[in-house]
């Protein structure tokens, strides 16, 4: 998305206006799935709620800022949810990178200044289908419960994949990435709660993604 922003925002931006609007005018409602990167997470101590302004830091997060801002004036009925730091027991992503890498060396180095919600897959799966059993419109956030930094996440994953690795802390000056990420993402679910009662904590989550 840094380096082709124009196109990422055609596709997570220009697109979903373009969804919304034909759903306008079947009558059906669009699904959408947004994410934490819409905020900037400065100098942050409480989660985001669903109704603060979004200020994105990185091509990622306004590409999807764009998307969200089509489906609210595109007039058709929306369920948007924003999620974040997903994962799965297939795929490509931080979960199953840190398991291989664990089994694979003595020690990892993993950032520990990006605070945020792990969240598996399977999870948003269960909560969006709860939601819509529920009736639920406009935007509201779809994670895990519970919050932790990329260090906290690994040494989980490594714990439970091979406990003589070992996982040591830096910053994200340690290892620059070519976008900017939030020092603090962590979504409210206070809204989501109401609607649909408890969501599983992350790590009862991450040890079912595990066994699998």
């Amino acid at each position: 998305a840094e380096a082709h922003e124009a196109e990422a925002t055609r596709i997570n931006g220009e697109a979903v206006g373009v969804l919304a609007a034909r759903c306008g005018e079947i009558g059906a409602t669009l699904v959408h799935y947004s994410t934490d990167y819409v905020f900037d997470g400065e100098a942050r101590a409480a989660p985001y709620r669903v109704d603060e302004a979004r200020r994105p830091i990185n091509a990622y997060g306004r590409s999807k800022a764009a998307g969200e801002e089509a489906l609210e004036r595109s007039g058709a009925e929306f369920l948007l949810l924003r999620t974040s730091w997903l994962y799965a027991s297939h795929g490509k992503n931080f979960v199953r990178t840190i398991a291989r890498a664990s089994r694979e060396r003595e020690s990892l180095r993993v950032v520990n200044d990006q605070r945020g919600r792990p969240t598996s897959c399977a999870t948003l799966v269960d909560v969006t289908a709860r939601l819509l059993a529920e009736g639920a419109r406009g935007t509201l956030h779809a994670c895990d419960d519970g919050e932790a930094t990329w260090f906290d996440l690994a040494c989980a994953v490594a714990a439970r994949v091979n406990p003589t690795c070992r996982v040591e802390p830096c910053t994200s000056a340690e290892f620059p990435r070519p976008a900017k990420r939030p020092a603090y993402s962590v979504l409210d679910l206070g809204p989501t709660r109401a609607l649909i009662g408890e969501i599983p904590d992350w790590r009862a989550s991450l040890e079912r993604t595990l066994v699998e």
